[in-house]
């Protein structure tokens, strides 16, 4: 009996111990002076840098492999009459003698063929191509349907590091014509900062939970329960602070409904919900709301804050009244809760063209 009990106790004795070993090495690293924790730092930046770099490199040679195979199957297609039994064929006989190469099924060897005949003739997507995984490459070239749509989506999934899911979601989203036709509105309003270039007059938050019928707070909660997803559809630079964010001016409390830190443009971002649509009131309530960000919160270095009024619907008649004579950084944007209809989308960017090109001739 006692020697079960002192079997027992070594055994709570080794986990205890193993329960706190965690504990004891996070307390060695909180001991460690400022220069070695910094030298520390450093050598891991090199390990992480090198990793990057390596991964990158590996990926550029893969797509570059992929590439080369589809320019052959390309030549041979048009000068021998390859069809599909013949790349069926040849995917078969890889499997069959050197089983330990994958990646070359006959859908894949078909992708193949299709992202060199996409981009053989574009040196600048041919390039900008072998910077992405050969899945968001597969998406880019497949449904985006212009040169245009193609280099967008190339360049965001580059400088957001988009996985494929995330990739797929912006292009469901239809996130290049929102992002022209945002663009060539904003052109038309006063502005008092670049960063409002990096917004967009319209959002659509199809994850969130919510009912057609909803209230500012059930909008708010349900944001934040879907912050990840929120921030892919504002873009990846967005760093969530905090809901209902307090400020006190004077003796009195205001609350922001969404603080956020933006690291592209160095700001603090607020966003104010509205249900309903646009009332110039709201302008002036999210301006008052920068001016004490600016005041009383933004540390020194950063740039000054930027608004963004986020409502049901909006009139661009008032918008551009309401924002004609605003000295500060903000944009109103309307949002919707499922994805955008295409046909709509793509009439109202070919007409947004056609005036581009009206105001040209005009010009000339």
């Amino acid at each position: 009996m006692t020697k079960q009990k002192s079997t027992q106790s070594n055994c709570n004795l080794e986990l205890s111990d193993s329960r706190t070993k965690p504990c004891r090495e996070l307390d060695r690293v909180g001991a460690l002076d400022n220069d070695k924790r910094e030298s520390f730092e450093e050598i891991l930046s090199i390990i992480e840098t090198s990793r990057e770099n390596v991964f990158r490199a590996v990926n550029r040679e893969l797509i570059s492999l992929y590439w080369d195979v589809g320019k052959y199957i390309s030549e041979k297609v048009s000068a021998d009459n390859w069809g599909k039994s013949v790349v069926e064929e040849f995917a078969q006989y890889v499997q069959s003698t050197r089983p330990n190469i994958k990646g070359f099924s006959a859908s894949n060897l078909w992708r193949m063929r299709q992202f060199y005949e996409t981009y053989q003739d574009d040196e600048k997507l041919a390039t900008l191509s072998r910077e992405i995984s050969w899945s968001n490459n597969v998406l880019v070239f497949a449904r985006a349907k212009s040169k245009e749509a193609r280099e967008f989506y190339l360049k965001i999934a580059k400088q957001y590091g988009y996985s494929a899911r995330e990739l797929s979601r912006q292009m469901d989203s239809m996130l290049y014509e929102r992002t022209m036709i945002s663009g060539e509105k904003i052109k038309q309003l006063p502005s008092n900062s670049d960063g409002l270039c990096a917004l967009r007059d319209s959002y659509v938050l199809e994850f969130l939970d919510i009912p057609k019928a909803h209230s500012e707070k059930e909008l708010r909660q349900s944001i934040v329960a879907n912050i990840r997803n929120f921030i892919l559809e504002f873009g990846k630079d967005f760093t969530f602070v905090g809901e209902n964010y307090r400020l006190q001016v004077g003796e009195t409390d205001f609350y922001i409904d969404l603080l956020f830190y933006n690291r592209s443009l160095s700001c603090l971002f607020a966003i104010e919900l509205k249900k309903g649509d646009f009332q110039p009131g709201h302008l002036g309530q999210l301006e008052f709301y920068l001016e004490a960000l600016d005041r009383d919160v933004r540390k020194e270095g950063e740039n000054p804050s930027v608004g963004l009024v986020l409502c049901t619907g909006k009139n661009d008649t008032v918008v551009e009244y309401a924002l004609s004579r605003s000295m500060s950084p903000a944009l109103i944007a309307d949002y919707q809760l499922h994805l955008p209809d295409k046909d709509i989308l793509n009439a109202r960017l070919r007409e947004l063209d056609e005036l581009s090109r009206i105001d040209d001739g005009d010009e000339g």
